[in-house]
């Protein structure tokens, strides 16, 4: 047998393998999952056992030892997530929108300041944000989690960079037609962007999931 003949058996070798070795962490876990934790007294199972859906369950409802229910957790990260990503995307269509197509003093300056701060992320002004936030009496809440973090340099760049794609013959049709700003945006900028407005919500979305400093440092309770 010829040396590319083998080859792709052993590519599909070495597929197998690498999937089986990035799956073997998920199936520990699960039998972890399904076994009384007496069971793990005396090593980490390689058999699953009987008791999964009731150990998922119990933790979903009642939680861990001095933790809250697993699933209020995930809805309080759902929410956090939704605001976050909803947010981010609020604030840097009409931000993108007016650096692409308002032409005023200071239009690129704008832009640039907004970009410069992708090097200040959340954790480089812990304490300043913090401080407002403490001032500000939202502490201990949704919009406490949310609102600091929904200005997005990024997102606002992303639209920036797809705006500018548009052909201005679009924007000259729709200002002949007594078409302002706003019905502009929303009648046709809109309607075109919404494979980017799609991929920006999943971007944010797990930005704002993955939040874990900054929901330790403001909720206290």
């Amino acid at each position: 047998m010829s040396g590319s003949a083998r080859s792709p058996w052993m590519r599909h070798v070495l597929l197998v393998l690498g999937a089986a070795v990035a799956a073997l962490p998920l199936y520990l876990a699960l039998v972890v999952a399904s076994r009384p934790a007496s069971a793990l007294l005396d090593g980490v199972p390689v058999t699953p056992g009987s008791l999964l859906f009731a150990n998922i369950g119990h933790v979903l409802r009642e939680g861990l030892p001095d933790s809250p229910p697993v699933w209020r957790m995930l809805v309080n990260s759902l929410e956090m997530a939704l605001g976050i990503s909803l947010g981010k995307i609020v604030l840097s269509v009409p931000a993108a929108f007016a650096v692409v197509f308002f032409r005023f003093r200071g239009r690129m300056l704008a832009f640039w300041l907004i970009f410069v701060t992708l090097m200040l992320p959340i954790e480089v002004r812990f304490y300043p944000t913090y401080k407002v936030t403490a001032d500000l009496g939202l502490l201990n809440s949704l919009p406490g989690l949310v609102l600091p973090l929904i200005a997005s340099a990024t997102a606002t760049f992303l639209f920036r960079q797809f705006f500018l794609t548009l052909p201005p013959e679009l924007a000259d049709a729709a200002r002949v037609d007594g078409c302002g700003p706003l019905r502009y945006l929303a009648d046709v900028v809109l309607p075109l962007s919404k494979v980017n407005l799609a991929a920006i919500f999943v971007l944010e979305f797990i930005y704002g999931w993955n939040q874990y400093l900054w929901p330790l440092l403001v909720t206290t309770s």
